[in-house]
């Protein structure tokens, strides 16, 4: 009986560990065969531990070449979709204009596309305007489907702020600009930077989108799936596993931010009452 109580009042907290370690499945194999020396370069068993792999990450230098160059498209794309789509996001959220209805059903549009479609689309448009294919064509395809994305998160963000705190701020005298610098900014921005986040990983493990539009550049998926044919060197699962690294250390950092700054609101300032945050 107290077996099944445990269980009854417990049960949505083990649903959701079991599915967080479904999911945190894979991620372990590949970090545990970053650490492998494999018997031969076809074999994807667990052989012999060993730190040579992460001494010498780029052993295979066309993959590095190819990691530098979908880090570099990333960071473009993302800047590039970024802006865009946090513009577009201000304007939809904050406008009435004819034509908004139209807007948003053709911002799903990307997302709801199946990557090959867009693909030959993009493809085809490059050849029919003389476009050739390389470095330029790709960072063009990642940005038209990452500012979807971010159109959406940001959107996200802005329709669950509290519009009474910019117009406190500028019953209090402040200006246009002062208010969206002190007040409207540190409140988008959480959503922002994990619009950004977003934009750049799609763009980084981008594949069936950038093979349509690579000509001869080589990214990493890229490089990844021609190096399945002949055997995948075992640094790819070091990049893996730093890729993955960095992304859970931004996240654990923005989480620790928002934590101290919520507990500082909280704390009781000279008069007794709680801090307010600006």
């Amino acid at each position: 009986m107290r077996l099944s109580r445990w269980l009854a009042d417990r049960w949505v907290m083990i649903v959701a560990l079991l599915v967080l370690g479904y999911l945190a499945l894979p991620i372990l194999v590949v970090a545990a065969l970053s650490f492998n020396r494999p018997s031969s370069r076809l074999s994807y068993d667990f052989n012999e531990f060993t730190l040579d792999n992460w001494r010498q990450p780029c052993a295979t230098s066309d993959m590095c070449d190819a990691v530098v160059r979908s880090v570099q498209i990333g960071f473009i794309a993302t800047v590039v979709a970024t802006v865009l789509g946090t513009l577009m996001a201000f304007a939809l959220v904050r406008h009435r204009f004819r034509g908004r209805s139209g807007i948003n059903v053709l911002i799903f549009l990307p997302m709801a596309t199946p990557e090959l479609v867009m693909g030959t689309s993009l493809l085809a448009l490059f050849v029919s305007a003389g476009v050739p294919q390389g470095f330029w064509t790709i960072v063009i395809a990642h940005v038209m489907f990452c500012v979807s994305f971010v159109v959406v998160t940001v959107k996200a963000r802005l329709t669950g702020m509290d519009r009474r705190l910019e117009e406190a701020a500028m019953d209090l005298y402040a200006s246009e600009w002062q208010t969206f610098r002190r007040i409207t900014l540190p409140l988008v921005l959480p959503g922002i930077v994990a619009a950004a986040l977003l934009a750049f990983s799609l763009s980084f493990d981008d594949f069936i989108i950038t093979n349509f539009n690579a000509g001869t550049t080589v990214t990493f998926p890229m490089y990844v799936w021609g190096a399945a044919q002949r055997g995948i060197p075992p640094q790819v699962n070091v990049i893996g596993t730093a890729m993955f690294a960095v992304a859970l250390l931004l996240v654990g950092l923005s989480s620790l931010r928002g934590r101290r700054a919520r507990r500082a609101a909280l704390l009781p300032g000279p008069s007794g009452h709680p801090r307010r945050s600006s």
